[in-house]
């Protein structure tokens, strides 16, 4: 499946140019930011790891071997690229025992910065936002035009599309989901099912803000839609005066789309309802395996935006995204994205 099949529209116009992203790893830095305060004492070992050319779930395994644990004692907040420079935690559960010695996990590729311990594991979707270090390599573009492009997203957020990498290699991972779907069954690989599932309803969603981006309404509130603000899991129906609430235009609040599950939406919004239409199967099968109802934000704010041209040639970006969001749809609204080639590995930054 194309980009724009998996994705949709751009909101802001044509790209302004054309670039490279991740030509090595150093030009894809992420870090996790986490608001839990480490008390330093505790049967959990905290572990901020800087990993490169490792995705989170291989990082683990090594920890985990190093340390002489089973995989399932080993915790993490979210999954963070292969194909990157990124800094997370970790944490382990070493009741009454003394610290591993983790010398064999490290290497050119693995290094731990930090270790504290704490009284409380590391919980799945812990972390409140990440930060990331972008460069943009061989830019071909019109500066005055980024520039403003630019200007416009600090100002207004950008469609909160699930990545392409969400879907695997030419969308491999939907045409899975939808080949389980079409016969009533669930993987029965653990990791496999979850990935599949999440694919789908990652689909549907970008389906409805596709809708919503092409229609001009993404960024604005209607009648029955379900607002949250943007670092709270909770919703409430809008009405006329949520509407005209004014913490939507400084891009606190923002209209919803769905993460489908078993029933009908709870929004008043007859859109999602005609997606669903569109996609029974895909609907039912997520309904059957269990999945609930919940809702993701339709605009992303881009908190902390700052960017500089080291060279003529070259965009750095830094910006901050809440968790679960990805930095690549932020890319896509500035350049067309050439083929990076294979990664140097020797890139300095």
């Amino acid at each position: 499946m194309t980009e724009l099949e998996l994705l949709g529209p751009r909101a802001h116009g044509e790209a302004c140019g054309q670039a490279v992203l991740k030509a090595c790893a150093e030009d894809f830095q992420v870090d996790e930011v986490l608001d839990i305060p480490l008390s330093g004492q505790g049967e959990h070992l905290w572990l901020w790891v800087e990993k490169r050319g490792l995705n989170t779930e291989e990082a683990a395994r090594r920890l985990a071997r190093a340390a002489g644990m089973p995989l399932k004692a080993i915790s993490y907040a979210g999954l963070k690229d292969r194909q990157a420079l990124t800094r997370q935690w970790f944490s382990l559960h070493l009741p009454g025992k003394a610290d591993p010695d983790f010398a064999a996990a490290e290497g050119d590729n693995l290094r731990i910065l930090e270790r504290t311990r704490h009284s409380r594991k590391l919980q799945r979707g812990a972390h409140a936002a990440n930060g990331f270090t972008l460069r943009l390599t061989r830019l071909a573009a019109d500066r005055p035009a980024l520039d403003a492009r630019l200007e416009r997203i600090r100002r207004e957020g950008v469609p909160n599309y699930f990545g392409l990498q969400r879907f695997g290699h030419d969308g491999g991972n939907l045409a899975e989901a939808r080949a389980f779907a079409g016969r009533g069954e669930l993987p029965a690989q653990r990791n496999l099912r979850s990935r599949l599932l999440s694919a789908a309803r990652s689909y549907l969603f970008n389906r409805v803000l596709a809708e919503r981006v092409a229609a001009g309404s993404w960024n604005r509130a209607q009648p029955g839609d379900l607002l949250a603000f943007t670092d709270s899991r909770s919703f409430f129906m809008a009405g006329e005066a949520e509407c005209a609430d004014p913490r939507l235009a400084l891009l606190d609040l923002h209209p919803t789309g769905p993460l489908w599950g078993a029933g009908d939406s709870p929004a008043g919004q007859a859109l999602e309802e005609v997606v669903a239409r569109g996609e029974v199967p895909l609907c039912e099968w997520l309904g059957g395996a269990g999945m609930v109802h919940e809702r993701r934000i339709l605009r992303l704010p881009i908190d902390r935006l700052a960017w500089h041209y080291p060279t003529t040639d070259i965009l750095q970006l830094e910006f901050v995204l809440p968790a679960g969001c990805f930095a690549t749809v932020v890319i896509r609204e500035l350049v067309d994205l050439l083929p990076a080639g294979p990664m140097d590995t020797s890139c300095v930054f």
